[in-house]
Order: structure tokens, then C-alpha cells, then sequence
């Protein structure tokens, strides 16, 4: 099957998945986690992109973001790409690709799903075993939400600025909805659609959507197609 156009609309916010070839590690320790988190900083104020979420895991890392320009994202993921392999294999003395490919992306539905997908990326630590609770991951965007540090990266989502007013109930907010979880469908939903690029949300959103774009936004249904 032909690998689908990358979708990208500027104004919506988008989960991004990137994977180490052969699900091989792209962080060793500590300080490539922290090059990776600068590399991020600078590249997303440089092409206009807001960053409301992030995890760094051994062999991935997942970012939730808003691009501001429709070339934003990939100019984004690509500069931080190169950037990122050449300070790998030069501080680790190897040579060839890191990635498995391009990186991977989906449209989602802000008012239905982006909150479960911060919580989603926010509990990438605890499905793997690493740790017992998001907030002891170092590595994430938790902390920032949860009021455990100040992360430069973060640009909060509108959306959050909603579950409470003052910051105390914000963080009091989302760490419930952390700690309550996700169904597993929706998080089936959510693995599902950046894996295979179709957009998150409900019929009204995927219809306005459709507007702005000529790409497919989601699967077709199995058979022929019905005869007018």
C-alpha cells in the first residue's frame, strides 16, 4: 500500500510519535536526553511550533504540538533530526541512520482527545515498568503540569488553562485525570492514529477538517463503493 501524504494543518494540534531504526536506543543517558530537549526548544521557536507535551522514552519520544505554518512541523522534525544524529554518532562514535524512518503524525481533536493524549504521553514511563507514577519519570512534560518544575519547552494548551483558576487547580486537575488513566480504547485510539496517519475525532470534526485538506483523513470502509 502506498504510504499516505503527511497530514498537517496549521492550528490543530498534532501527536507525533519518532523511533530509533530497528527500535534501537537514540538516548544513552542523560545528556542526550537533555541535547534532544534544547535541540526541541530552539527549533520549535524557530518555526513557530508550540510544544503542550512531551516524553523522552530509551527508544522513542512522543511530542503533542501545535504548528503555526503548514511547513512548521516537518521543517521542525527535520532540522531536529539531522541536528540530533550528527551530535549521536559524533559523541558516540558511530556512523548512519538513527531513525526508523520518517516520524509519525496525526490531526487530533482538541476538544475530545487532547487531554487524554497528554495523559497518554505523560504514561508512556509507566506501561513500559520503568516507574510507578508519571510524576517520578524525569524525562516528561508531567512535572511542568503537575507543578513539580517550570519546563521552558511547554507552551500549555489553551484547553488546560480551563481545568482550573489558579495554578494550584490546574495541577491538582490534571494530575487526577493522570492518576484516573485511559480506557484502553481510547488508548487504542490514540496508538492506532499516529501510527497509521488518520485523524483523531468524531464525524463534525473530521467533516470540517476535510475542508482544509485533499488528503483522506481516515480509512475507508471495506467493499465497493455504494452506487449512487
Amino acid at each position: 500500500m502506498a504510504r499516505l501524504p503527511r497530514l498537517s494543518i496549521p492550528g490543530y494540534p498534532h501527536h507525533v510519535v519518532q523511533r530509533g531504526n530497528n527500535r534501537q536506543a537514540i538516548f544513552l543517558d542523560s545528556t542526550d536526553r537533555q541535547q534532544m530537549l534544547e535541540l526541541l526548544e530552539t527549533q520549535a521557536r524557530q518555526f513557530d511550533v508550540a510544544i503542550h507535551a512531551y516524553v523522552l522514552m530509551d527508544n522513542h519520544f512522543h511530542l503533542l504540538l501545535t504548528p503555526q505554518t503548514v511547513e512548521g512541523l516537518s521543517r521542525m522534525m527535520q532540522a531536529v533530526g539531522r541536528r540530533y544524529v550528527r551530535y549521536f554518532n559524533d559523541r558516540h562514535g558511530r556512523s548512519g541512520t538513527l531513525w526508523e524512518g520518517r516520524y509519525r503524525s496525526t490531526l487530533i481533536d482538541a476538544q475530545a482527545y487532547l487531554l487524554a493524549c497528554m495523559c497518554y504521553i505523560d504514561l508512556n514511563p509507566v506501561r513500559a515498568g520503568l516507574v510507578g507514577q508519571a510524576r517520578d519519570y524525569a524525562w516528561s512534560s508531567h512535572a511542568h503540569y503537575a507543578g513539580l518544575r517550570s519546563d521552558r519547552l511547554i507552551s500549555p494548551h489553551p484547553l488546560y488553562w480551563q481545568l482550573g483558576n489558579t495554578p494550584f487547580a490546574r495541577e491538582a486537575a490534571y494530575a487526577r485525570l493522570v492518576q484516573e488513566g485511559l480506557t484502553a480504547a481510547c488508548q487504542q485510539e490514540l496508538t492506532d492514529s499516529v501510527l497509521k496517519g488518520w485523524a483523531l475525532g468524531g464525524a463534525d470534526f473530521l467533516a470540517e477538517l476535510q475542508k482544509k485538506t485533499e488528503r483522506r483523513l481516515s480509512r475507508s470502509k471495506p467493499g465497493r463503493p455504494v452506487k449512487s
